[in-house]
């Protein structure tokens, strides 16, 4: 038999085989699900098998793609159906995107009849994911997270509670945010390592209920986190610990907010089921470039961006099931926007005339039937109106882009992530990484180009090797910002080393008789990567709140003495790291004992709201100083230009 990729399945299918397990069985689980990823299975039509052992076959019934309901996971062995094998199963299997609700009418009364009432966050305590000043010496207080119905004792006679404003979170959706705190704090408290099966099932049964009841924002944070744990325990090399750290920080950040968010505020920590779409009129659209897209949940295909007359960024798509393979055909396929006959890398280079245009607010152009296009004239980069796009100031740009890539962003904030910057080229720098292109953009801040995608099939690599080799080669690029204590992109299009078209790096490959000199020289990374952070001690406390993922609470409660870490923090200015350090790391070692000596169970939800407070904090942080690094001055001209022509090995005397 042929191996096939599991079908993905409905987080309520999975949520609900797991609780239905006995309590044998759950511990049994998390060997069950490596037991099945490694045995055979097959695709025939909607139906994926999976052989159990010689006997015994387990079936995934997929109308559609996903496995939408407990039925259609059946297994032959003969404790069926309340073995273990379809449970496992399920775990095993991808987690599916759940089909937006329907959104309630706006002048819907909630059925509050219908909903059962949860405690709310104090509205005294402050929200952990505010930003505490750094002139503050005193860490703020950790917030006390919402609790379940289950822990409140109900009083004997309760009195009708009162409608709640439009603009308030109803009883419903406390309780669910209470819910997605509550499996969020567990994973904090167990780690990777601990947070197997069971509780990626309850993440899974948060999501749902989240999902159900209008939260859709706080679903999506609980289903990245449970793919991320995923990918962390099958040893995916793609797994980021800064990724998972976001993802928990992004999950109890909304489920607190729930609780004390009105009015604007409310409606964007629900977020939105749906990517809404707004009329706009006639456009003109002038193409900048295209680029692959190739996502870790095996989606693949390819995004143009285009320029409006008033040199607004909008983006064309078709991205769909099928990784780089999609990607890479993708890229030749027509348009999807009214007639024209354009294909993506066409439109890269061309333009579009569009009437009865949509637009949605992160720039997405939608393709409805009322949406008629037809093919234009495009402009070179050195042409109005797209070479306004490279007169802002780089300062200025990443700014801009900086509020758009914040680990935080709300949701349909809008704004873009690209830089349109003109570079002079190095050479390549190597980093503990990998080897990255430097460059020195207008104004004399230096810049690292690092590889948009490593796949081997796409072009990235292999081009901005080749362009390290040709050192003071002028460049026209367009580049994604990579938050940074350095500034740092990641590149996607250049003008042609020639000056004569430009390159889709992801696609197009270049040649050594593209260059205008080749001469190899790959230098070691400088031993001062320059910028404002490059010396802030802000990683003390990353490193705490990054080492409580993997291993849990109890590595970081069994820490030595954090009092050195704290007073380096304050010597550099920085006193509520400081602060927050020492109550992150007090918290985690904190346990409480009863009148005979036992050791009572921990405060998870106080752990975690510590451990929240400093995640929200250096993020904040670190995009501060990201920004200042683009800011031209005397340590951009120190570090920069002088120090990045001649890169000195690390180590070698100055």
């Amino acid at each position: 038999m042929t191996a096939a990729p599991l079908p993905p399945v409905a987080p309520e299918v999975t949520a609900t085989l797991v609780e239905d397990l006995s309590p044998r069985l759950r511990k049994r689980l998390d060997a069950a699900v490596t037991k099945l990823g490694s045995r055979p299975t097959h695709r025939d039509g909607d139906t994926v098998t999976i052989a159990v052992d010689d006997d015994t076959e387990l079936r995934l019934h997929a109308p559609g793609g996903v496995v939408a309901t407990v039925d259609a996971i059946t297994c032959g062995c003969l404790l069926a159906p309340a073995c273990v094998h379809r449970a496992a199963a399920a775990c095993a299997a991808p987690a599916a995107d759940p089909a937006p609700e329907p959104e309630p009418a706006p002048d819907a009364a909630p059925d509050l009849a219908a909903q059962p009432a949860a405690p709310t966050v104090p509205d005294s305590t402050p929200p952990p994911n505010s930003t505490p000043s750094p002139d503050d010496p005193t860490p703020p207080t950790a917030p006390a997270p919402a609790t379940t119905p289950a822990s409140a004792p109900a009083p004997a006679t309760t009195a009708p509670r009162p409608t709640p404003a439009p603009d308030e979170a109803t009883p419903a959706q406390r309780e669910a945010a209470a819910a997605l705190w509550s499996a969020g704090a567990a994973v904090l408290e167990a780690g990777v390592a601990g947070a197997g099966a069971v509780a990626q099932a309850a993440l899974l049964r948060a999501a749902h209920t989240a999902r159900l009841r209008q939260l859709p924002r706080g679903a999506s944070a609980a289903l990245s986190v449970v793919t991320l744990l995923r990918a962390a325990r099958a040893g995916d090399p793609s797994y980021r610990t800064a990724d998972l750290v976001t993802a928990l920080a992004e999950l109890l950040g909304t489920a607190h907010r729930v609780g004390t968010a009105a009015g604007a505020e409310l409606a964007a920590v629900r977020g939105r089921a749906r990517r809404p779409y707004s009329p706009d009129g006639s456009l003109r659209l002038y193409g900048l470039f295209t680029e692959p897209v190739v996502t870790d949940s095996g989606h693949g295909g390819a995004r143009t961006w285009v320029a409006t007359a008033d040199g607004r960024l909008c983006t064309v798509g078709d991205v769909a099931p099928g990784g780089v393979g999609r990607a890479l055909g993708v890229a030749d396929r027509t348009v999807r926007l009214g007639d024209t006959a354009l294909t993506h890398r066409e439109l890269g280079r061309a333009g579009l005339a569009v009437s009865g245009a949509t637009v949605s607010p992160d720039g997405r152009l939608g393709a409805g039937k009322g949406v008629k296009a037809v093919t234009a004239r495009g402009a070179a980069w050195t042409e109005p109106p797209l070479a306004a796009l490279w007169e802002t100031p780089p300062a200025e740009q990443a700014a801009r882009a900086l509020r758009s890539v914040s680990r935080y962003a709300e949701p349909d904030g809008g704004g873009s992530d690209l830089l349109f910057l003109d570079v002079e080229l190095l050479g390549a720098v190597g980093e503990s990484a990998g080897t990255c292109l430097l460059a020195r953009c207008d104004g004399g801040v230096p810049v690292r180009l690092a590889v948009a995608d490593d796949d081997p099939a796409l072009a990235h690599r292999d081009n901005l090797m080749l362009l390290a080799t040709a050192p003071g080669t002028r460049l026209r690029i367009i580049g994604r910002l990579v938050p940074a204590p350095h500034p740092r992109l990641t590149l996607l299009a250049s003008s042609h080393p020639t000056g004569e078209s430009t390159v889709d790096l992801g696609f197009d490959r270049l040649s050594r008789a593209d260059l205008p000199d080749p001469g190899a020289a790959v230098h070691s990374a400088p031993a001062r990567s320059g910028g404002p952070g490059a010396e802030s001690p802000l990683h003390l406390l990353e490193r705490r709140v990054e080492q409580t993922v993997p291993a849990g609470r109890a590595t970081l409660g069994m820490l030595g003495d954090v009092t050195a870490e704290a007073r380096r923090l304050r010597r550099a200015g920085l006193p509520t790291a400081a602060g927050l350090l020492t109550a992150l790391r007090a918290s985690a070692a904190r346990r409480e004992r009863d009148l005979f000596g036992r050791l009572l169970p921990a405060d998870t939800d106080g752990f975690a709201a510590h451990w929240l407070a400093a995640a929200r904090y250096t993020a904040a942080v670190a995009e501060s100083l990201c920004a200042a690094a683009w800011e031209p001055g005397p340590g951009a001209l120190t570090h920069g230009p002088a120090e990045a022509t001649a890169p000195r090995p690390a180590g070698s005397p100055r």
